[in-house]
């Protein structure tokens, strides 16, 4: 069911790979809410993916960025702008890569090449992306910015690697750049942290599997999907969460707040009293 909530309003959407992918899913919910926006990805990682039927579907144009250049994000707001009529209301952020985690390389063995580029395409290309829409004034007044991330933020999770301590900057970027964007424009800037979920990328993490049934054991209402983060995101793209900012907000079916659960003590042969 749609409730109209972002008609009228214009947006980009980055990351958006297949129809696994979290953005993809957002995409849909916010041309189903009365949204118009373009798709942005990195050339590479359109030829990868299957970007142009979501376009079709929801009669959006594509403009191929790199995240991690100044140049082409500037390329992007500007596009945009001429593309959708006016200034941009809402942006998603769901860019993440490490290729220490790729290459299976150990937390105390990072190279440290592969982390510093793992840390330019997630969490700097957030700066990035947002001083660039600054100066060019792009976003409009309450627009709202949503960055993906994850509990490793604030938790160790061993094979979560290099990427936690990346996550933990994008959120940091996010208060930071939320107070200066807050108090000049009243741009509102926060990050969603996701319950482990069956994308591409999440798949491809070692133990992934395990480790969601272990998190699905865990939060009292289950793990959250690519669908139910894709409505939440939809709310915070909306006027109905105009002073929520600098936040990161959890959206884990309670994991986050859940230290054991009976499923797990159960399955450890402890009885719960």
């Amino acid at each position: 069911m749609a409730y109209n909530l972002l008609k009228g309003k214009r947006g980009i959407i980055t990351g958006a790979l297949d129809q696994n992918s979290i953005a993809w899913k957002v995409a849909e919910k916010a041309h189903e809410e009365g949204a118009t926006f373009v798709l942005t990805n990195a050339p590479i990682a359109m030829r990868m993916g299957e970007i142009n039927s979501l376009a079709e579907k929801t009669n959006s144009q594509i403009i191929p960025a790199d995240a991690t250049n100044v140049d082409e994000l500037t390329n992007l707001f500007v596009q945009s702008q001429e593309i959708l009529g006016g200034k941009i209301d809402f942006v998603l952020h769901s860019i993440g890569m490490s290729i220490n985690i790729r290459k299976k390389i150990p937390y105390t063995d990072s190279n440290y090449d592969y982390y510093m580029k793992g840390l330019d395409v997630s969490a700097l290309s957030f700066h990035k992306m947002l001083s660039v829409a600054k100066k060019l004034d792009a976003i409009s007044e309450w627009g709202s910015v949503v960055a993906l991330t994850y509990m490793a933020a604030q938790r160790t999770y061993p094979f979560y690697t290099d990427m936690a301590d990346i996550k933990a900057m994008l959120e940091s970027i996010a208060r930071s750049f939320g107070y200066h964007y807050g108090v000049e424009k009243k741009v509102r800037i926060n990050t969603v942290s996701q319950s482990p979920t069956k994308t591409t990328a999440g798949t491809g993490i070692k133990g992934f599997g395990d480790f969601y049934d272990y998190a699905d054991a865990i939060a009292p209402l289950g793990n959250a999907d690519a669908e139910s983060c894709a409505d939440y995101c939809i709310t915070l793209f909306s006027d109905l969460t105009r002073m929520v900012t600098m936040q990161n907000l959890f959206h884990d079916g309670g994991y986050s707040s859940t230290g054991v659960s009976d499923a797990i003590m159960s399955k450890l042969g402890v009885e719960s009293k």
